[in-house]
């Protein structure tokens, strides 16, 4: 059907794309992403014409995102899945999470998607805090999710990497797959490696995990791939205070070993005087 004006309202509720400032709709879309074109090692011979501009692209993205957040209170990034239902119960525990967060201060930090990101941001917005979302330029567009108070969307996901450790206190991890993945496992590498000091990672969902950390147990730490401290650098709990408790104890551990540094810098400078 059409209407007067010859336009078909079904075709006009076709499929969005955000990619940065720009926003596309129905055949304006291209086929693949700006990662995928980053990626492809086929198109090899175009780099030489149009790798210049991606460069000044992700200097933007990396700009924009240091700007956005700069003035972020402290923050902790939630992860899981964006295709958890609402009333799953990891959806539940994010939305519990993401106001207990808010509740001792802290900005919300997510994907920005559906899900268990849908469900952190509305706990965070609903108690009275600041929630976050970082989206990302995906073939099956997600959008914003509307409890979101501020958004940016990404062309590259390493850009937008950057911006969930950089502005983030800690990690709380649930249920989730490849990307919730991604983001655990990156995190515990920064951690192990010493990138990154006392950043506390909290695995909920202890049913879900539980698989995994055995793995871990006996065949990662069994054939020496790590070490039994490793294991030590993840607090996996059910309990939504306890999380918390975890986080802002580690927020605390910190300022104090900063403040211990500090005197001893400035008692140092004294004796030199």
């Amino acid at each position: 059907m059409t209407h007067g004006n010859g336009r078909n309202p079904d075709r006009l509720r076709g499929p969005e794309r955000h990619r940065g400032a720009v926003t596309l709709r129905r055949d304006a879309i291209p086929i693949s992403t700006a990662d995928q074109r980053l990626l492809d090692s086929r198109t090899r011979a175009d780099w030489k014409t149009k790798d210049a501009w991606r460069a000044l692209r992700i200097l933007s993205e990396f700009v924009e995102g240091f700007d956005t957040l700069a003035d972020l209170p402290p923050a902790v990034s939630v992860f899981g899945s964006a295709r958890s239902k609402p009333q799953s119960a990891e959806c539940v525990m994010a939305e519990q999470v993401g106001a207990a967060l808010a509740r001792a201060g802290y900005a919300v930090i997510t994907g920005g998607g559906p899900g268990v990101m849908e469900a952190a941001n509305r706990g965070a917005t609903e108690a009275g805090g600041l929630s976050v979302g970082l989206g990302i330029e995906l073939p099956f567009e997600q959008g914003i999710n509307d409890w979101v108070d501020m958004g940016i969307d990404f062309r590259y996901f390493f850009a937008r990497k950057t911006m969930f450790v950089k502005y983030a206190q800690a990690f709380v991890v649930l249920p989730g797959g490849f990307g919730t993945m991604d983001e655990l496992f990156e995190a515990l590498t920064l951690v192990q490696t010493g990138k990154v000091t006392r950043f506390p990672v909290v695995l909920m969902g202890e049913s879900y995990w539980a698989g995994l950390l055995e793995w871990m147990r006996s065949t990662l730490l069994t054939d020496g791939k790590i070490g039994e401290a490793d294991l030590d650098l993840m607090c996996v709990t059910d309990d939504v205070d306890a999380a918390v408790r975890y986080i802002v104890d580690a927020d605390a551990a910190l300022a104090a070993e900063q403040d211990a540094i500090q005197e001893a810098a400035a008692a140092r400078r004294g004796a030199d005087a």
